[in-house]
């Protein structure tokens, strides 16, 4: 038996843009299924929403994403919140995305397209426990934690 654990990231109204944009920062296939895919009715206003989407990379990275339905909730300012203090991280999050891999130019050139509107926690660098660390909340609200393997400390 084989057993893979995949994030799926709740939107209100922006699983698609997610999606699209996480597809541009990773690569691989982009695959959206909306509500009226499924039968509902074009004239309601969840039909053009995102029932099922997912990107999926040779390269291991993978994501599924929908938008929750109904009435397009705001992104609450404030909450949740993630900061850096004194090498620790403090946070009011359930959960963060963690993405690894083996060189500092691989998962650098990652960070770079991932922090583009992106609100920096902590800058991409070196760490005390691997090669290159860095911690971010996207655009999509959502943060990530991009890290080398300290086995693989080459550029």
């Amino acid at each position: 038996m084989s057993v893979h654990a995949v994030a799926h990231l709740n939107f209100h109204g922006r699983a698609r843009a997610a999606l699209e944009f996480y597809r541009s920062v990773f690569g691989g296939q982009l695959t959206v299924a909306t509500y009226g895919d499924f039968g509902m009715p074009a004239e309601l206003p969840d039909a053009p929403k995102v029932v099922f989407g997912q990107v999926v990379a040779e390269n291991g990275f993978r994501v599924m994403a929908y938008d929750v339905p109904g009435d397009d909730a705001p992104v609450a300012q404030g909450a949740p919140a993630t900061r850096r203090e004194n090498g620790t991280t403090v946070t009011t999050e359930p959960f963060f995305l963690s993405v690894r891999g083996e060189t500092v130019e691989e998962v650098g050139a990652l960070w770079e397209r991932l922090a583009d509107g992106a609100t920096v926690i902590e800058a991409f660098g070196p760490a005390q426990w691997a090669p290159a660390f860095g911690m971010l909340t996207d655009r999509f609200g959502v943060t990530w934690i991009l890290d080398v393997t300290a086995e693989h400390a080459q550029a």
